[in-house]
């Protein structure tokens, strides 16, 4: 490596498959590491109040020195060649035809690419797409495309100017790709089945008589012409015939329902929807054949997961692997970055490119074209409410998600979608069924919303529907059927913690927004002729995590009392650098002043997993645990809305130990130091009375420390300086016991290493020299959640409601929003101004999703090459009422509070607001999004 790059900003992370990994923040005179350039600070401190001036990467946002991976070239890479070159890729655009070939004939002699790479080469020389993403990376000749946008072909140019000349040459051009016969449409069997069937108790805290956490979900016997075949429902048979059973039970029910049920049936649909984040897919690869490596420069959400796909993919192939190099960047993606297929196509490439290092980068057209898609739904609704009592009967729904022609994460999306529908409510029995179909669209994957937006938007429209038939208040209905804490989800699990939509439902029904609904809709409709006046409410709950969270962070404090933060998690713009920064004071009394993210380097804590953790057996389990240094899952990609409640556990257990085993000691003994007369013993104060105030501590009266006072006693006495923990969680966190100092303790943790202060003993010191000054200490026992749990799908959530105010002109069918307020229910917040710019951006996506954005699934859609922001609308500031939206964050119930994720959670209510605010306005209710100005004309018309 060249010595430009400090030991400190290049690590050595692990050996993976025999491949030895390295990561780097990027390298060179302008893009060294992160913060010993101050394209990074350290977060701006009020001790006082607690609380970040600005964001860690705050000044470099607003100068626009941000390092995003798509502005790398290889001489900004000091160890790299500095010869560019540069790659475009053909997409078929035709999926009921073969594939004949591509015709490079526009380009002459003096443009001819340097090198064509095709489908052929990749069997030739066994490369393939990791697993995960299916095949056919490069269509072969004589096949048919999959799906629309489908690549056939990369042609790589050892120049910019020709490259250029080139794509402008080939671009929408008819005749590059080639066609030949008529091929009928390809039939695929769906991604993913999924069935929730739930029969409660005589109330909610009763044993279920079925359901999917004390029984099993219910899954497909067989599949027929591309559909489902579910069991026969049989009421003592197996698992999946009791749940057909019930079912069937719920269906008939719902078919002949009581005389006092009211049963409403209705459909629903929400559109295809790019995700489209500002940076563009690219990636920056160079293979070095010589010396066996690979370099990548490459955005991602999943840099773990890009890791051990890329070594997947090299070891089947004719091409050696020693050293991989990754090169994290900050990124934006909401979803699209994570487990998507781009960096692997850039690695493809730099295995033909002569040498040199290769830049494959999307124009907008191309990411239209090919990025991660948001699901496109088609939903089934049938609910019961008994009309004397008001309460919520029964649901069933039939979710089918088109995952277009790769799989990606489509089977979870609509198992998510599913078992999110329920939203707020409680619902004695449902039967929830969900599908991801295959189709010629472009794939689509982990979009923010995950399915959720679609699901709980329809569910807010039904609501609002059923309250007005029953000539109820909308809110006043919704509080009548609220989930409680300790009531039950569809699948039977009991949330996690406080639920408060109760609270937020109390909040939005005396807002005035709500309270002053109908005057304002005279007033404002007497004094704007030709509009409408509409207020519409929607109120949601989100789950945050996947089921399989884990992360690692290391926490250690220096001497002179500078705190340092690594972590596993990714900051993907959404302020997590900061964010974890801020989790440390809690327990150090300041924030980390250097933070590293996406970090692979744990040679401090060497965790292995193995197996997979939503299918893997209780017994297997049990005996993999048996290794003290075995968890079931490695580490999480930024995703899931994992960074504020799953990234900040293991950054203040991490700190907690460090302050329990190392800080706390210290004030103790400069205390016993000082009273009387040295008489420790005498000394009676505990742990529970520690105070942080300004950067001090204090308990019970005694002197105030400062963190400089107390790192340079605890380094003086050897005593925990530096701790890195490993954590997992499965709807709960895992915990283990480990002997510390002698002293048995039990932490929510599976893995720790500890790093004690200069003072330490000799044996103490031989054995953290053996593993990067730090010392593994092995569990003594854990207790990892049982794998029952996956079938509760979910159980942490965080809840919004979201009121709208909203005019509709009768002319033009175009909505203004005049305003909106959003009330909303997080925990304990890390940082009160990344909440709110969440919630505004949240906010935004929703109204997009509402009112504007639309892609056009098949052949007029964005697989033909041809779509932009030109034809794509995203909102703009005037679109939002940017200076007309307020909000209010519910208080914590306690400071032990943890904080809850909201990255999605944001942007769902305000889509059922909206919807529902137009049927104020109009007195129609649509149930296709998004709606549009020609629907509302012809609804008025």
């Amino acid at each position: 490596m060249n010595g430009d790059i400090s030991r400190r900003s290049f690590l050595k992370a692990s050996v993976v498959a025999g491949v030895s990994v390295y990561i780097a923040p990027l390298g060179g005179k302008a893009f060294a590491a992160l913060f010993e350039e101050k394209i990074l600070t350290p977060v701006a401190w009020d001790g006082k109040a607690g609380l970040a001036r600005f964001r860690i990467d705050g000044l470099s946002k607003v100068t626009g020195a941000k390092v995003f991976a798509r502005d790398i070239r290889a001489r900004d890479m000091p160890h790299w060649p500095q010869q560019q070159a540069h790659a475009l890729m053909l997409r078929a655009t035709r999926t009921d035809v073969l594939f004949d070939g591509i015709d490079l004939s526009l380009l002459g002699a003096d443009l001819k690419p340097d090198r064509v790479v095709t489908a052929e080469d990749l069997v030739r020389d066994g490369v393939a797409f990791p697993g995960f993403y299916g095949a056919d990376m490069l269509l072969p000749a004589g096949r048919q495309a999959a799906y629309l946008g489908h690549a056939v072909a990369v042609l790589i140019f050892n120049d910019f100017a020709r490259f250029r000349a080139a794509k402008d040459a080939l671009q929408f051009k008819e005749g590059v790709v080639r066609y030949g016969a008529a091929a009928p449409p390809m039939e695929r069997d769906p991604w993913g089945t999924f069935r929730f069937v739930r029969v409660g108790g005589a109330t909610s805290a009763d044993m279920d008589v079925f359901s999917s956490l004390k029984n099993a979900p219910v899954f497909p016997s067989a599949m027929r012409k591309q559909q489902p075949v579910w069991p026969d429902g049989i009421e003592h048979g197996k698992l999946g015939e009791q749940g057909m059973y019930y079912a069937n039970q719920i269906k008939g029910e719902l078919d002949s329902p009581p005389a006092d049920w009211l049963v409403l049936e209705r459909d629903y649909n929400t559109q295809s929807v790019d995700t489209a984040a500002m940076e563009p897919d690219n990636a920056n690869c160079w293979y070095n054949a010589a010396e066996q490596t690979l370099h990548m420069v490459v955005p991602t959400q999943s840099p773990q997961e890009v890791i051990d796909s890329a070594i997947e993919m090299l070891k089947k192939s004719k091409f050696p692997l020693k050293k991989l190099f990754l090169h994290p960047c900050y990124t934006v993606g909401y979803g699209s970055k994570d487990h998507y297929n781009f960096p692997f196509y850039g690695l493809m490439t730099a295995l033909y490119a002569n040498g040199n290092p290769v830049r494959l980068a999307n124009d907008r057209y191309e990411q239209f074209q090919s990025s991660i898609k948001r699901h496109a739904f088609k939903m089934k609704y049938r609910i019961a409410v008994d009309r004397k009592s008001a309460m919520l009967q029964s649901f069933q729904g039939y979710f089918e998600a088109n995952g277009g022609g790769r799989c990606n994460f489509s089977p979870s999306v609509a198992m998510v979608a599913a078992t999110a529908a329920q939203s707020i409510y409680y619902f004695p029995k449902n039967d929830f069924a969900a599908v991801a179909i295959a189709s010629r669209a472009i794939d689509a994957g982990s979009a923010r919303g995950y399915g959720t937006l679609q699901s709980m938007a329809a569910t807010e429209m039904m609501m609002d529907e059923f309250a007005e038939k029953l000539g109820l208040d909308a809110i006043d209905f919704r509080l009548k059927n609220a989930l409680r804490s300790g009531m039950k989800n569809t699948q039977g699990a009991i949330p996690a913690g406080a639920v408060r939509v109760d609270e937020v439902l109390q909040k939005a029904k005396v807002h005035p927004l709500w309270t002053g609904r109908a005057g304002a809709k005279r007033a404002f409709e007497a004094a704007h002729p030709g509009h409408r006046y509409g207020v519409g409410f929607a109120c949601v709950q989100k789950d945050f995590g996947t089921g399989a969270e884990s992360s690692f962070a290391k926490v250690q404090i220096n001497a002179d009392g500078a705190i340092e933060l690594s972590h596993s998690g990714t900051e993907i713009g959404t302020g997590m650098s900061t964010s974890q920064a801020v989790a440390c004071a809690k327990w150090l009394g300041k924030p980390a002043g250097t933070v590293r993210t996406a970090v692979t380097e744990w040679d401090d804590l060497p965790v292995v997993s193995s197996g997979d953790p939503y299918i893997m057996s209780q017994a297997d389990q049990d005996k993999l645990s048996a290794n003290p240094r075995w968890s079931p899952t490695y580490s999480s990609p930024a995703s899931a809305t994992n960074s504020a409640y799953y990234f900040t556990h293991s950054t203040r257990e991490a700190a907690r130990v460090v302050f329990m085993h190392g800080l706390w000691p210290a004030a103790m003994a400069i205390w016993s130091e000082g009273y009387a007369g040295g008489q420790a013993a005498s000394l009676v104060i505990r742990v529970e009375d520690a105070r942080w105030g300004d950067g001090k501590l204090s308990a019970g009266g005694l002197q105030a420390l400062s963190c400089e006072q107390l790192a340079r006693k605890a380094h003086e006495l050897g005593l925990v300086t530096g701790a890195t923990v490993h954590v997992f969680n499965r709807w709960q966190w895992s915990e283990a016991e480990f002997d510390v100092n002698g002293a048995g303790v039990r932490l929510p943790i599976d893995g720790l290493s500890l790093r004690y202060g200069d003072g330490a003993d000799q044996g103490r010191k031989a054995s953290m020299s053996s593993s990067g000054g730090y010392h593994v200490l092995n569990r003594k026992r854990v207790y990892i959640p049982p794998v029952q749990r996956n079938n509760a799908t979910v159980t942490y959530y965080s809840a919004v409601g979201t009121l709208v105010e909203l005019s509709v002109h009768e002319a033009s069918g175009k909505v203004e929003l005049l305003s909106h307020h959003s009330i909303m229910e997080c925990g304990s917040m890390l940082s009160p101004q990344l909440v709110s710019s969440q919630l505004q951006g949240g906010l935004a996506m929703g109204i997009g999703h509402a009112l504007h954005e639309y892609l056009p699934l098949y052949e007029d859609g964005p697989g033909n090459g041809t779509w932009n922001f030109n034809r794509y609308q995203l909102p703009r500031a005037r679109d939002v009422a940017v200076w007309k939206q307020t909000a209010e964050i519910l208080p914590p119930l306690t400071e032990t509070d943890p904080p809850k994720g909201i990255a999605e959670v944001v942007m769902i209510p305000v889509v059922g607001a909206i919807v529902n605010g137009i049927a104020h306005a109009i007195g129609h209710r649509f149930s296709d999004l998004p709606v549009t100005p020609e629907q509302i004309q012809e609804v008025l018309a």
